[in-house]
């Protein structure tokens, strides 16, 4: 009868060390945990010890699975595996990082201590992916389309197939294993996913490895300024999509780089960057490392004013990276999306250079000063006829929504002529109190560093910027809510609608009031007080914001409402 020798412990590490050098990392594991049954099963007290100087494999699987989930949740919600041409979630990455040598090897490396430093490096390498940046062309291949064959390469041929499989070859030339495009990584019939989607789209494009910008209509050999005219710089998603990553690489139609730029990355690119400065005007500080405090809110919103967007929505929902924002996207809201923007813009800087929709909520009684005539001190005050009421609820209602064109502001305003004009004296430096006599207001007094023309008052108004949708308990959308609806909807993001009918993700049935409540509800909105802007005209008949070195609260109309203090106009601003 023969014994069969078991290995020493030492012999087993020479064993796994000489697997691992092999990358036979499945062997140098088992290797590995012979050695360690060895040591606990030991007589030798001296050798038992020896255990404390090893670390499991389980025990390394139990450091590296947080940091896997951790790196995950920062990454996209699902990818395309360019090696497959499958999209994956999530869990299923994590399946295939557990099965392949990189996990192996990061397992068989620690047997002796922790490196959680260099988990974190491999972590962050293998899971690293590449963002697609491009201006749709049509009826791109959608979540569902690559789904249904399993693979992108399985996809019919097509031009924009094409596109989607050439931008998988470069990424895994590149040395990647995933990547993302917004035209089959989103599955849009699910309103939770477009939901998480467009708010975490700028923190995805800001962590990518790099982003690919493909310029379809850039002829190849590419010339100088060709970038500049392209249709991607004039999109409202691709600015976020310039700004926010570190590593950005131009392709022409035909995948070549822009002027055969070979390097790293363009945003190294002297050439490119310049022009890319002469195109957005900001520094190319800026533009090689953004970050959404570099701007001032009025410097984003021209930014803004340069792009289009197809669906109505996006003019805003494109911006949430951009400013921080927190609302809550709703296809089939259309212009209000902006509204909600620019009424959070105002809520969190407290800049009143953009229009604001400030908290207003009816009260009980509110409304019963503009019905009887009696003003909150109890005094007599102008009465509020219904019909009047009615007359000036539909003059202002009919106000389009705000909107950028064109490097300008179109801002809905109810506007309030300075009559008179005056200076009181000089405060700090070369500050100037003036006092002004104002149609609607009477005096409204305010601070500036601009020498105004005391003889032409009637170049300057103020304006009380308008917007419809007021936040608050009569709101039809419930903004910020925990909840999430069923509801199916579907935009393509960056291209044309797909469905002409789209119901909001959350929403709240509003009261039903007769049209004389509506008008006394806005009635009553006039009076409050509200931040001005005191805007000069300027010789085209636009008008420019002049700088207040304090905000200028006005009162407001108090009861004192009449149609002829009412002048409802759309105010063009630079």
């Amino acid at each position: 009868m023969h014994c069969r020798m078991r290995m020493s412990p030492w012999a087993y590490e020479a064993k796994h060390a000489a697997l691992h050098g092999a990358k036979r990392y499945d062997e140098a594991i088992d290797a590995f945990k012979s050695m360690q049954q060895v040591i606990k099963e030991s007589r030798d007290p001296a050798i038992r010890q020896l255990c404390k100087n090893y670390l499991s494999p389980s025990e390394t699987v139990a450091v590296i699975d947080p940091i896997i989930h951790r790196t995950l949740k920062n990454c996209p919600l699902v990818v395309l595996d360019v090696t497959t041409g499958r999209l994956c979630d999530i869990t299923q990455r994590m399946r295939i990082f557990k099965i392949s040598p990189t996990f192996k090897e990061l397992v068989s490396s620690m047997m002796k201590a922790m490196d959680d430093k260099w988990i974190l490096r491999v972590i962050a390498s293998f899971f690293g992916y590449i963002m697609f940046s491009h201006a749709w062309q049509g009826e791109e291949p959608s979540f569902q389309d690559v789904n249904m064959v399993k693979s992108v390469w399985n996809l019919p041929e097509t031009p924009l197939n094409r596109k989607l499989r050439s931008f998988c070859n470069e990424t895994r030339r590149l040395g990647h294993n995933w990547a993302w495009s917004d035209t089959c990584c989103i599955d849009k019939t699910n309103p939770s996913v477009v939901h998480q989607s467009l708010t975490s789209m700028y923190k995805w494009y800001a962590d990518s490895a790099a982003t690919l910008v493909f310029l379809a209509g850039v002829a190849h050999p590419s010339k100088p300024g060709d970038l500049t005219r392209s249709l991607w710089m004039t999109r409202a998603w691709t600015l976020q999509e310039l700004l926010s990553p570190r590593v950005i690489l131009f392709y022409d139609s035909e995948w070549k780089f822009y002027l055969g730029d070979a390097g790293a990355n363009h945003k190294e690119s002297q050439q490119i960057t310049q022009e890319l400065v002469d195109t957005i005007e900001i520094v190319r500080g800026t533009i090689v490392t953004f970050s959404p405090d570099d701007l001032g809110v009025r410097e984003k919103l021209r930014l803004a004013s340069t792009r289009n967007a197809t669906v109505e929505e996006d003019v805003a929902y494109s911006l949430i990276g951009v400013f921080k924002s927190d609302i809550r996207p709703n296809y089939g809201e259309g212009a209000d999306a902006l509204g909600h923007l620019l009424e959070e813009i105002v809520a969190r800087f407290g800049d009143v250079t953009v229009p604001a929709c400030f908290h207003f909520r009816l009260q009980p009684n509110s409304l019963q000063p503009y019905i009887s005539g009696r003003g909150r001190d109890g005094n007599l005050h102008h009465e509020i006829t219904h019909q009047e009421a009615l007359s000036i609820y539909g003059h202002i209602n009919f106000l389009p929504p705000a909107r950028f064109a064109f490097r300008r502001l179109y801002l809905p305003c109810i506007v309030f002529p300075i009559r008179r004009l005056g200076i009181q004296g000089i405060r700090r430096g070369n500050e100037k109190l003036y006092h002004a006599k104002v149609s609607g207001l009477g005096r409204v007094d305010f601070t500036t560093a601009d020498d105004l023309p005391l003889n032409e008052p009637q170049k300057f108004a103020f304006a009380h910027p308008w917007i419809r949708h007021i936040r608050g308990p009569s709101s039809g959308i419930a903004w910020g809510s925990d909840s999430e609806s069923d509801t199916d909807h579907e935009s393509n993001l960056d291209g044309d609608a797909r469905s002409d009918e789209v119901t909001p993700l959350y929403a709240v049935p509003e009261p039903q009031v007769d049209s004389y409540t509506q008008a006394l509800q806005m009635i009553a909105r006039l009076g409050q007080p509200f931040n001005a802007l005191l805007l000069a005209q300027q010789p085209n008949g636009e008008y420019k914001r002049v700088a207040a070195e304090d905000e200028i609260v006005v009162s407001g109309l108090g009861t004192n409402v009449t149609s002829k203090n009412i002048r409802a106009h759309v105010m063009e601003i630079l």
